[in-house]
């Protein structure tokens, strides 16, 4: 089964008052590029959330978060009280000095001007428990991700399986245009001969120009380098994920046979045909992008 690239995943968990989310997303890209955004708390553990991540995705565009929200009841900036009373009592200090009148209702917004009077009193260190919780959340929002991707995968290799069909059935119809066009070309040149009455031909020299030129036009070897490869692009669909690049070299190998068989069609109904025949390739080429 091949996984698609793109993806989404989110997880959160709750721990002491505050909600621990983990949030990622990801799109195609030719190696893994991981940028993250991660609440400074955690930031020391980059490495082995980096690790994580690229154990499990491999390749892609991916953004990763891991942020923290407060409940209502500690969403609020703390009162630092033991500066306040420290400044309270210099400020009564100088005042007494200098012999100057209190600031009386003054008081709060001087106090609350102050330097480290707001504090956001963090935990310095990160407890091995948060860390635990943060880890599984975004072990979980990775996982998230990887269903996600493995459903897009499953839509993606119906499509595919699809497409490749269609090209078969288009191969397939080449074959009595292809026979019949032999003898168009063979009856062509005889006519064309004959309409010229002096001109003497030499039935032995005829037939071999005319089997050369039959042969420069013969599809029969694309014919069965496609069908090798419409087998080969199926087998490697059913051999697992990591199969992105594969399946892309394949679609080119595909294309050129596709290509060459098109050079070679030399009536209207097989050129028709094989310009389906890339219509169908096109759309595999786009998708197969996405694939991991």
């Amino acid at each position: 089964m091949i996984l698609s690239m793109t993806g989404y995943g989110k997880a959160s968990a709750e721990y002491c008052g505050k909600k621990i989310t983990a949030e990622i997303k990801s799109v195609n890209s030719k190696a893994l590029d991981l940028q993250t955004r991660i609440a400074p708390i955690y930031r020391e553990k980059e490495m082995e959330l980096r690790s994580i991540i690229a154990q499990k995705l491999e390749r892609g565009k991916v953004d990763f978060s891991l942020y923290i929200e407060r409940d209502d009841a500690n969403a609020a900036t703390p009162i630092n009280r033991t500066i306040v009373a420290s400044y309270v009592e210099q400020i009564r200090e100088i005042v007494d000095e200098y012999d100057l009148d209190e600031p009386q209702e003054q008081w709060m917004p001087t106090l609350l001007r102050l330097p480290d009077v707001l504090t956001r009193t963090e935990a310095a260190e990160l407890s091995p428990e948060e860390w635990a919780v943060a880890r599984t959340v975004a072990e979980q929002a990775v996982e998230h991700l990887m269903d996600f991707r493995r459903q897009e995968g499953a839509a993606l290799e119906k499509k595919f399986t699809e497409k490749v069909d269609n090209i078969e059935a288009l191969l397939a119809q080449i074959e009595p245009y292809e026979k019949a066009r032999v003898e168009k070309i063979r009856a062509r040149i005889v006519e064309g001969l004959n309409s010229i009455p002096e001109v003497q031909v030499d039935r032995n020299r005829l037939e071999q120009e005319m089997i050369y030129y039959i042969e420069k036009l013969d599809i029969n070897e694309e014919k069965q380098r496609l069908q090798n490869h419409l087998r080969y692009f199926r087998e490697t669909m059913a051999s697992g994920h990591g199969q992105g690049k594969k399946l892309g070299f394949i679609a080119q190998e595909m294309g050129r046979e596709i290509n060459t068989t098109g050079s070679k069609s030399n009536i209207a109904e097989m050129q028709n045909i094989v310009v389906r025949m890339k219509d169908e390739l096109e759309q595999i080429k786009e998708q197969v992008l996405n694939v991991m």
